[in-house]
């Protein structure tokens, strides 16, 4: 039986490609080798013997069918072997090069279509899989803003002191909190604790404060486990970052400008937190 080999590279980190390429909800967005085709559903239990079954579909309803097998072999971040449910085997590897990932995969060819047909199919699959997965490390600027009655002081001081501070950020993940310094040209690190104890969140410096009117953070890394991490293909991401908070004197108040720098797997999640955070905010400040 014949062998088709394909590949592709991504610019992304490889933690970003292999949780599109493996995750149910990212599956759906890229499985399909035309705009005329989807993907509805995709079951997939990453694990040996675990079964995946994407559902692809024509558009117009007029065809579709499932894709379907099991898994042979994971070794998370560098390959996953398959066999398809007409015994067909494929395999998968993820590559780190310098500031890309080359996803490579090759499959028995089956004998209905010629093999360059097959290739092509394949082939866009994996061009739909790079496109979507770039988007997603793509860097996406979001601004919020809210009004809040209460004196520019005691807003600035609410949002930056340790104890409100974790209250209002509740909304991004409970019992998040700051280390370091507000003060410009500072080290301050963002942290949130997992059930086992690890720390983990967002390493930045303070580029502009000035009490009362501006904090502008650049963000230039990650904290994984403890550690501080500044270099490396998988914060490429996030390396140069905005987040800024600007405070402005209104009549009632203060309004509260926020600008963020996300990406596009992280957008949809702050456009629903960054609100329910800042009314906590709001809450705590008027109370």
């Amino acid at each position: 039986m014949s062998i088709i080999r394909i590949s592709a590279a991504i610019h992304a980190p490889l933690s970003l490609v292999w949780k599109s390429w493996t995750l149910a909800n990212h599956i759906v967005n890229w499985n399909f080798a035309s705009d005329s085709w989807h993907c509805p559903n995709a079951e997939n239990k990453l694990q040996p013997d675990g079964k995946f079954s994407f559902r692809m579909e024509a558009k117009d309803g007029s065809m579709g069918f499932d894709f379907s097998g099991k898994y042979t072999e994971i070794k998370e971040g560098e390959s996953i072997s398959s066999v398809l449910d007409d015994g067909r085997r494929v395999n998968v590897k993820f590559e780190q090069r310098e500031n890309f990932v080359v996803v490579s995969q090759e499959f028995e060819a089956e004998k209905d279509n010629s093999e360059e047909l097959q290739k092509q199919g394949w082939q866009s699959i994996l061009d739909n899989f790079k496109s979507y997965t770039e988007n997603l490390a793509a860097k996406v600027r979001m601004n919020f803003e809210i009004l809040i009655e209460a004196p520019i002081e005691k807003v600035y001081e609410t949002m930056l002191s340790e104890d409100t501070y974790t209250q209002w950020t509740y909304a991004f993940y409970p019992g998040s909190f700051y280390r370091g310094s507000w003060e410009e040209g500072e080290k301050i690190l963002f942290i949130a604790t997992d059930s086992e104890g690890n720390e983990g969140g967002m390493v930045a410096r303070v580029k502009k404060s000035i009490p009362n009117e501006i904090v502008s953070l650049e963000h230039y890394g990650i904290l994984d486990k403890g550690e501080e991490i500044t270099e490396g293909p998988e914060i490429s991401i996030w390396s140069g970052a905005l987040e800024e908070y600007r405070f402005e004197s209104v009549e009632g108040g203060t309004l509260l400008k926020i600008i963020t720098d996300t990406n596009g797997e992280y957008h949809e999640y702050f456009e629903v937190t960054w609100p329910k955070a800042l009314e906590s905010l709001k809450s705590i400040c008027e109370n």
